[in-house]
């Protein structure tokens, strides 16, 4: 592309190295969470939500585990400061959540404020200015201690306006645009404005380090957070939070390594909605612990159900592969895919392995609220006997000998591929059951009659082809090696009966057999199966279909 030449690193490095980070390999406890889809999240979208998809938003989000919920922004419009004081005076709040609400560092809007907060128990207040070189320099032509003096400032009002209201908010703070500031002066005003609010145990600050515009690979983050952390005043008492942003795309590595760098809070959004590229995504960092063993604190287990909810309220769709909620994040279509998946899940019924481990298969996908029978393993052109396999059996009982299944497989596969579209479970049963069972087009046995001789077994066979029955007599050591001989004699035909296999399609005293038969010719198989009360009668079925394939196809 041309013009790369243009653009040039706009971060900063400490000075000094900070790496213990990368010698961790992964984030050990949940951080505290902080939603702030209804003020970071409403404000992206083309149409702000209501005044009641708010409520119902704020009710979902207490619903997933949410203790902090950035409610919003109450100075900057009127339907902000009503959501605000809807939820205070119809006392939709419990008792152990904390509202938090964002300010800048403005005495006029930190008033008004205030004065939205009147009566709430549990809240944050939020209060920010950008430090970044090219917001000192282009937007507020201000130098650093200017810059400093505005935080400062806007730290003591809180400070003020709290002890006036005889209220114990707590606070936080953020350098806006903190990815594009020198670490040493971020740190430098930090530091000034817990002097002024000297945070205690029983009253922790939160201190906010935002990646406002995500303009550094996450490992540099990491190095400007570990840098922070390990040089913040009153350490003990302040509240590290993260703010990521997801404008390279690493919203969730920035997050995941600013956790390993020692922050303790993540402000975020489910799916990642919010200005541009979006916020980090709240949902996949937080599965993404749940992969690892680490209990992540929110509830997900009800995936669909927040997917639906999230798009009725804020109008944005999930993509069908964003990560854990997405429709085909489980879904496997590759042949290869489907049989090893179909194997790790009997692989773990055989074994009771309480350790998830299925190829594929990051996670188990019925601990989001999805069905193994219709959200893992899905039919097309492109799969193969595993997962037709796998669909017969989970959702007909149908547990086909492995060569059925491959002939089972190459026909569904033929059907996904002269339809163009995927099959359902439904359709793939569909096309067992007229390819296998069901198929009739060249002849039909309506009856048998077996009486037993001193050489085996003697049958007598009625054969029904184009609209015309024909009695067949034959003997064999089985009725069902007579019926064979019989349909021999009638076609003269020359085929080896090679597979027999019997299943029972239930344990009760009502089961159906079913019967797997296979006939070959010069190397090539024809299978049939057949499905009745009576076993002998689901055997003759079984062959019955697959001589119709034989004559069919290979005769």
């Amino acid at each position: 592309m041309k013009n790369y030449q243009k653009y040039a690193k706009q971060y900063f490095l400490p000075r000094e190295r900070c790496m213990r980070w990368a010698e961790k390999d992964r984030v050990e406890k949940a951080p505290v969470w902080c939603s702030v889809d209804l003020r970071d999240g409403n404000q992206a979208l083309i149409e702000p939500m209501s005044l009641a998809q708010k409520v119902d938003f704020f009710k979902l989000l207490l619903k997933v585990g949410f203790k902090e919920i950035e409610v919003g922004f109450p100075a900057a419009s009127e339907t902000e400061y009503a959501f605000l004081r809807t939820l205070i005076e119809q006392e939709l709040i419990p008792d152990d959540v904390t509202v938090q609400v964002l300010t800048q560092a403005r005495e006029h809007i930190i008033r008004k404020t205030f004065k939205a907060i009147e009566g709430a128990k549990n809240v944050i207040v939020h209060v920010y200015n950008s430090t970044s070189v090219a917001q000192r320099e282009q937007v507020f032509k201000k130098d650093k201690a200017e810059i400093l003096q505005i935080a400062v400032d806007g730290a003591a009002l809180l400070r003020q306006l709290t002890d006036e209201a005889g209220e114990k908010y707590r606070f936080e703070y953020s350098p806006e645009s903190f990815s594009g500031t020198e670490p040493e002066y971020a740190l430098e005003v930090c530091n000034a404005v817990l002097d002024i609010w000297r945070p205690t145990a029983e009253r922790k600050a939160v201190i906010n380090i935002p990646t406002t515009v995500e303009n550094a690979m996450p490992h540099v983050f990491a190095q400007q957070c570990e840098y922070i952390s390990e040089n913040l005043r009153y350490r003990e008492n302040v509240v590290l939070s993260l703010h990521p942003h997801n404008d390279r795309g690493c919203g969730v590595a920035t997050a995941e390594m600013g956790l390993l760098a020692g922050a303790d809070r993540v402000e975020g959004t489910l799916f990642g909605n919010g200005e541009r590229t979006g916020n980090v995504d709240v949902v996949t960092l937080a599965m993404n612990m749940y992969s690892q063993g680490v209990d992540p604190r929110l509830d997900f287990s009800c995936m669909p159900e927040i997917c639906e909810k999230y798009t009725e309220y804020t109008g944005m769709e999930v993509s069908p592969r964003q990560p854990y909620a997405g429709s085909l994040v489980f879904a496997a279509f590759s042949g290869s895919h489907q049989d090893a998946i179909a194997k790790g899940m009997q692989w773990r019924k055989e074994h009771g392995d309480s350790l998830w481990s299925v190829p594929y298969l990051p996670i188990d996908p019925a601990d989001v609220g999805r069905e193994y029978q219709t959200d893992v393993i899905r039919i097309n052109s492109q799969s193969g006997k595993g997962g037709v396999g796998y669909i017969l059996q989970e959702n007909y009982g149908l547990e086909l000998p492995p060569k059925f299944k491959e002939a089972m497989g190459y026909a569904a596969k033929g059907v996904s591929d002269r339809t163009h579209k995927e099959l359902k479970p439904a359709e793939v049963y569909r096309v067992f059951l007229d390819t296998f069972v069901q198929n009739r087009g060249v002849f039909d046995v309506p009856e048998c009659h077996f009486r037993q001789i001193a050489a085996g077994i003697a049958a007598e066979v009625t054969v029904e082809e184009k609209g015309k029955r024909t009695q067949v007599c034959a003997e064999g050591n089985g009725r069902l090696d007579a019926v064979t001989n019989a349909l021999k004699k009638y076609f003269g035909a020359d085929f080896t009966l090679t597979k027999y296999e019997q299943r029972a399609l239930s344990d009760t005293s009502e089961s159906k057999a079913l019967s797997f038969v296979g006939v070959e010719r010069e190397g090539r198989s024809y299978w049939g199966a057949g499905v009745a009360e009576d076993i002998i009668q689901s055997s003759i079925d079984a062959l019955v279909s697959a001589l119709n394939n034989f004559f069919s196809n290979g005769k």
